[in-house]
């Protein structure tokens, strides 16, 4: 019994320990209490006996001295400080005499000094003196029996309260804790129960209902996972024959892509060569955005169209074609060939981007123009383009230059630019001005393009040479006219373009080195 109660039981452990810390204390400041009021107590009693002094022997003591009967007052003296608490008493008379009895060294703690008279003659003076040690000692003998006595009394109430607390609430705890650490799947039919329980029920009945409800929770929880599971398997066998089906079906579809995705696979090749050029993934990413929506959309509009031909020709091998049935499926064949006439063009224009991305130099030969009057041709000619809009075009350049260049290049750049500030810079305005500048010096030509429109999204400017930025994403915009221009900068031109920081609209600087028609005509010779 003592080794369940206290080896292994850590709560009756605590229970013993708090109960006797608690007492302890309790005894300790009661004790203290009455240890006070005793104290106090013989304060009273003492002061009480210099009171009894001055009544019972004072008189007796001036009669002794008026008969000079010395033996009579010695004995007097003697039995005053055998009083509790005397140490030494002392009695000076008038003529010189002393009588003194007890400890002259005493330390006095309390003193008394009291006129000795005989009728209305003062024959002499009594001092009494007194100390605490007999105060101290009785003190100090209560405590140590009020303390053993607590402590016994504290230790084997404590033990009881230990005992009834494991016969009432421990050794069910034991019971409950061994139950839940034995719970499992397998056993959830077994019931908790306690023994030896009363007829009403408290609170470790309570504890004991809601574990079992927590059991049969559990186990129905489990019955129910069992039967999901069960469900997902089946559904898994059906959604792999759904996924081998649809695969099959997909493979076709991916024949008639792969031709497709390495022509793109060229043209990712070509215009990964340009030093600033976003990385192969990023490319891939975006041809794979740009050209798998119209391609996706052909792929789905065949399938469709496919099915209205079966079904068509079912009609007719059945001769249950009617008419207003072949009118029908007519005017859906010729949807259908719109939608995949239009995404197969969206792809021609996106393949065709693609191609002049990388622009090579053997197909555009270089050519002595006069830029004063090629730049206005080309200005000409885009502005038929936004004929509608009130744009302002300021020109500013040396109508004498000529020089020896690929016009095509120039064409395709300045046309970019105007189509740029058309769309973007100036959507939503019918006006705007635009500023095309032309400088020479060192050798090297520096066109300033401006205009005032809406500008560059800052969190695309670091990025806007690469291929297929654009703001315009799904509305028509491919997002490859500036890397186009980069390209015709940087790999034709030998030049570097600029995206320059302004209060309003945009700015690019192309600057490019340039041989005068004299002095090629001179190296030609």
């Amino acid at each position: 019994m003592s080794k369940a109660l206290f080896s292994n039981n850590k709560l009756s452990q605590r229970v013993l320990v708090y109960i006797l810390l608690c007492s302890s204390v309790l005894s300790l400041c009661t004790t203290s209490v009455q240890l006070y009021a005793d104290y106090n107590d013989d304060l009273s009693a003492l002061k009480q006996r210099f009171v009894n002094i001055e009544i019972s022997y004072i008189p007796s003591i001036a009669t002794s001295l008026w008969d000079f009967n010395e033996p009579l007052v010695q004995q007097q003296i003697q039995g005053i400080v055998q009083l509790p608490d005397i140490r030494y008493a002392k009695i000076v008379t008038g003529l010189g005499n002393i009588y003194e009895f007890g400890d002259p060294d005493v330390v006095a703690e309390d003193d008394m000094e009291y006129p000795v008279f005989y009728g209305d003659n003062d024959i002499g003076t009594l001092k009494v003196f007194a100390d605490y040690q007999d105060i101290y000692q009785r003190l100090w003998q209560r405590a140590g029996f009020i303390i053993t006595s607590e402590f016994i009394k504290i230790f084997i109430v404590a033990l009881c309260i230990v005992f009834i607390v494991h016969l009432l609430i421990t050794r069910h705890l034991y019971r409950i804790t061994h139950y839940s650490q034995e719970l499992a799947s397998d056993n959830l039919n077994t019931e908790l129960s306690l023994s030896n329980r009363p007829g009403k029920k408290d609170e470790l009945d309570l504890l004991v209902d809601a574990i079992n409800d927590m059991r049969l929770t559990l186990k129905s929880d489990i019955q129910k996972r069992e039967v999901a599971e069960n469900a997902l398997i089946q559904l898994n066998g059906e959604l792999e024959v759904k996924v081998y089906d649809r695969t099959a079906k997909l493979e076709h579809s991916n024949q008639q892509l792969q031709q497709s995705l390495d022509d793109l696979t060229l043209a990712k090749d070509q215009l990964v060569q340009s030093e600033k050029m976003a990385s192969l993934g990023q490319l891939v990413a975006g041809v794979a955005h740009e050209v798998n929506t119209p391609l996706g959309i052909c792929v789905t509009s065949i399938t469709a169209l496919k099915e209205k031909v079966d079904a068509l020709k079912r009609a007719v091998d059945s001769q249950e074609l009617t008419k207003s049935h072949l009118s029908s499926t007519l005017s859906v064949l010729t949807e259908y060939q719109l939608i995949i006439e239009r995404s197969l063009n969206k792809s021609v224009e996106l393949i065709r981007g693609f191609k002049s991305v990388a622009v090579e130099q053997h197909t555009d030969p270089e050519l002595k123009i006069n830029l004063s009057r090629q730049v206005h041709d080309i200005v000409n000619t885009v502005k038929t383009m936004f004929k509608h809009k009130k744009y302002q075009i300021h020109l500013d350049i040396d109508p004498e230059l000529s020089l020896v260049t690929y016009p095509s290049a120039w064409n395709q750049i300045l046309t970019n630019f105007l189509m740029n500030s058309h769309v973007h810079g100036f959507e939503g305005r019918d006006t705007g001005n635009i500023s095309i500048s032309f400088t020479e010096e060192d050798g090297y030509l520096t066109l300033l393009y401006k205009d005032d429109g809406v500008g560059i999204n800052k969190g695309i400017k670091k990025r806007v040479f690469d291929p297929f930025v654009t703001t315009k994403r799904g509305q028509g915009g491919s997002g490859l006219g500036l890397n186009i221009v980069f390209n015709l900068v940087d790999a034709k031109l030998g030049g570097v373009i600029k995206c320059l920081d302004v209060d309003k609209g945009c700015c690019f600087q192309v600057r490019v080195p340039i041989v005068h028609a004299d002095s090629k005509k001179l190296a030609d010779a």
